[in-house]
């Protein structure tokens, strides 16, 4: 009987036995493209849609669609790992940080100095009220570390875009990150419903519920729609003070870089490499995006482009996350990070409104 050996090309000659039929295998490079295309067109083709549902239906948003339809199809892709794995992998790395820089365009740094010393109270105390619990109660509930981190920060920043950002930072699990969006998601629905009412029983005009929309819905989207009931006046601070609020992604990443890197037990040469490159190369290149914009050196038709394409990047990104899911494990997450997603959203909305109220009195 013939052998059939299957081998590379330099094998060939050296090893091959007398009567052997060789077989050549296809190089790694030819193998890694195909593969990795399965995974990212995977997430690209979700990505697409979910883009398509989110223009739709706004107050949803892209980004929830990508990733709940992503977790919905996870048991399929996980049947799949091998071949989807690497541009799953792709899409939830790469694809993920370019959104977060890309995210700089619709930024520009004077416009926190155009918001004044009336918002920027707000949004810092928010913020600290915020990730302090996060932190104090996801403890005592029991919620891990990370999925209390990412729906913190998603609730005390700028929803599933702080949660992009932070997922690098932390390196946190698809897992994490699809319970911390969802979450994030079911408050945004409840903020656009109960905060217009809220609003006009409490006797807020245009201005104050702006700062107060601007600093405790959290997708823009969503601020947008509940802003909307207040009128344009209210529409447009809401965004500005939204926008601004997008920039405490900068200084929060970082502190999570630092402490997420002081927890790795590594030897002291390599700690030594990675205080070098303390700083994640993509919150740089947002930071340069945004300064870029605030110059004015991105033309417009290419700001109009980028507003579109970031979109298009998070939801990418996040249908990959979304086909990384492990559903069981959410399932046996149970009701405590929704529950502590609750007290955050309740904690931000009254910090905002109790800070309004101060100065006043």
């Amino acid at each position: 009987m013939t052998a059939v050996a299957k081998c590379s090309l330099p094998e060939s000659a050296a090893r091959a036995k007398p009567g052997t039929v060789l077989v050549l295998a296809d190089p790694p490079s030819r193998r890694r493209a195909p593969v990795q295309a399965t995974g990212l067109g995977a997430a690209v083709v979700l990505g697409l849609a979910a883009a398509a549902a989110g223009a739709l239906v706004p107050v949803v948003g892209a980004p929830v669609f990508a990733v709940v339809a992503g977790a919905v199809l996870s048991p399929l892709a996980r049947r799949r790992s091998t071949a989807m794995a690497p541009g799953l992998h792709l899409a939830k790395g790469l694809v993920l940080q370019v959104s977060v820089v890309l995210l700089g365009a619709q930024l520009s740094l004077s416009q926190v100095l155009s918001v004044g010393a009336e918002s920027l109270p707000v949004m810092l105390g928010t913020l600290g009220v915020c990730l302090l619990l996060a932190r104090v109660v996801g403890r005592r509930l029991g919620v891990p570390r990370d999925l209390r981190t990412l729906i913190g920060v998603g609730t005390g920043i700028c929803g599933a875009s702080a949660i992009a950002a932070a997922t690098p930072a932390i390196r946190a699990k698809s897992n994490d990150v699809a319970y911390a969006i969802s979450t994030i998601f079911l408050f945004n629905v409840a903020a656009v419903l109960v905060f217009p009412p809220l609003g006009h029983a409490l006797g807020l005009d245009a201005h104050a519920f702006g700062l107060f929309a601007g600093t405790a819905v959290n997708d823009t989207s969503s601020v947008v729609a509940a802003a909307g009931v207040y009128g344009q006046d209210a529409v447009g601070y809401a965004v500005v003070v939204k926008l601004v609020r997008t920039l405490m992604i900068i200084p929060v990443v970082l502190v999570l870089t630092t402490l997420n890197r002081r927890r790795a037990d590594l030897p002291e040469t390599a700690k030594a490499r990675l205080a070098a490159s303390l700083v994640p190369w993509f919150l740089v290149a947002f930071l340069a995006v945004a300064a870029l914009n605030t110059g004015g050196l991105i033309p417009g038709p290419a700001q109009a482009a980028l507003r579109h394409v970031t979109p298009l990047f998070i939801a990418v990104a996040l249908a990959g996350v979304g086909l990384s899911t492990d559903v069981a494990a959410l399932r046996r997450a149970g009701a405590r990070p929704l529950l502590l997603g609750l007290i955050l959203w309740a904690a931000v909305s009254f910090t905002s409104l109790g800070l309004q109220w101060l100065p006043t009195r």
